[in-house]
This record gives C-alpha cells, structure tokens and sequence, in this order.
C-alpha cells in the first residue's frame, strides 16, 4: 500500500495510461478523483474502477482544463471533501500528426491548451493547497517524441519539451517547499489509439525496440506509482523514460 490514504487527482483518468494509474493508485491504497473531459466520460470510468476495486475511493469530475478559474473550482472541492491533496498526475492531452505546411494556428493553439497550459492550469491549482501542507507531488505525462522530436504534428513534441521544462523548473523551484515534481516520458504504448493502427506499421515500429514489444498502459502507470510513492522521496526534476529503449 504504497500510497496508502494519499489523495490524488488525475487528468485524463478515464482511459488509457490515466485510467491504469488510477487503477494502480487505487490498488496502492489512493483515494482516486478522475478528470475527464465529460461528466459522462468520467463517471463511467468510476463505475468501471469501482468494479474492479470493490469499496475503492475514487470519483468523477470534468473540468475544462484550459481555464485556471474551472481548475482551481474543481480542486477546492477535492480539498473541502478530502482535507488535502497529495498528488496530481497530469495526464490529459492530444496529439496529432499533420504535416506543417497543413498546419494551422487553431490546431497549434488546440495542442497547446490542453498539453501545456492544461498541466499549468492543474499545477497552479493545486500547489497552494501543497505549500501549506508542506509536502506533495506533481507529476506529468511527457513522451519520447520530447526528446527525438517526431517528423509530423509539430504543436505535440512542442508541448512534451514545454512540459519537460515546466516539470524541471517548477522541481527547482517548489523543492524547498517540499513538494517533488517529475515526469514520465512514455513510448510506444499500446493504446485504444495504437490498437488501431495496422500491423505492418506496427511490427517494424516494435523490431526497433531492444524489448521487442510496445509498452502497456500498467507500465507507465507503474512509473507513476514509484515517482509517486515515497521511495522516490529523493527523486525530482527527472523526465523518466519507460519506452523500452537503450541510451548507452
């Protein structure tokens, strides 16, 4: 019971790697809220969690995660009901693959909103409620295209460095307050999304990983439960890969 009693918040919790971290945080002993785009998105993802964890601690909300007005309302009533918060995982983002001379301001804005600004907005919400306990955790989602860059859908690899700065910054800044903050670069993962994509694009993708294989939502979710957790007490301002890989 890793996070036994701690309270956690996490974006875009309603599938995929969020939806496994909750799960897993869950399992560790968290009490869980989900937020997801839409009500109805995030209360299914309760019911499927309270299923699979009977007498879980885990609920729904859906704020719109561009504005830090709607954030910081959502995050008073985690801490009115709870008392405290001790963890965010910001999760919640969309990626894209559109070429640049097809790129317009609107997508670029759409990518930044939600993968940048939405870990500002989320982030600033929470950490006053953290200064004044004196300790907790901020982490988010990266990706590997934040260190290789990708060749299409430039705004996605944009965000994930601008989340990799934010993540190695606000570690500096907020680590004498107590409160550790890092990231989680995932690769190739096999998601709803990648589900779909097909097998001859999908085979030489996985020769290329020295594990032979795409990672899983529990993989990443079980980085998120170490960086969380008090063995990684020591640990901030890292950009964690768990993508399979060898960088010697």
């Amino acid at each position: 019971m890793k996070l036994k009693d701690k309270v956690a918040l996490i974006t875009g919790g309603s599938r995929g790697i969020g939806f496994a971290t909750a799960k897993r945080f869950l399992e560790e002993g968290a009490k869980v809220i989900v937020a997801a785009s839409r009500q109805e998105t995030a209360d299914k993802a309760v019911a499927r969690l309270k299923e699979s964890i009977p007498g879980a601690s885990v609920e729904g909300i859906c704020p719109d995660l561009s504005s830090l007005e709607s954030v910081r309302e959502a995050v008073k009533g985690i801490h009115d009901t709870y008392g405290r918060i001790d963890i965010l995982v910001n999760n919640a983002g969309v990626s894209d693959s559109v070429p640049f001379t097809e790129y317009t301001e609107d997508l670029f804005d759409k990518v930044m909103n939600l993968n940048v600004k939405g870990v500002f907005n989320a982030s600033r919400a929470v950490v006053d409620y953290m200064v004044e306990q004196g300790e907790g955790v901020i982490l988010s989602t990266s990706s590997m295209v934040s260190i290789s860059g990708q060749a299409a859908g430039v705004a996605y690899p944009t965000s994930k460095f601008a989340v990799n700065g934010m993540t190695i910054s606000l570690a500096r800044e907020l680590g004498p307050r107590g409160i550790r903050v890092n990231a989680v670069a995932p690769g190739i993962t096999e998601t709803d999304m990648m589900k779909a994509v097909p097998k001859e694009v999908i085979d030489p993708l996985i020769a290329q990983i020295p594990l032979r294989r795409l990672g899983q939502p529990e993989d990443i979710a079980n980085a998120f439960v170490f960086l969380a957790s008090e063995e990684a007490s020591y640990i901030t301002g890292v950009i964690l890969s768990v993508d399979g890989m060898s960088r010697a």
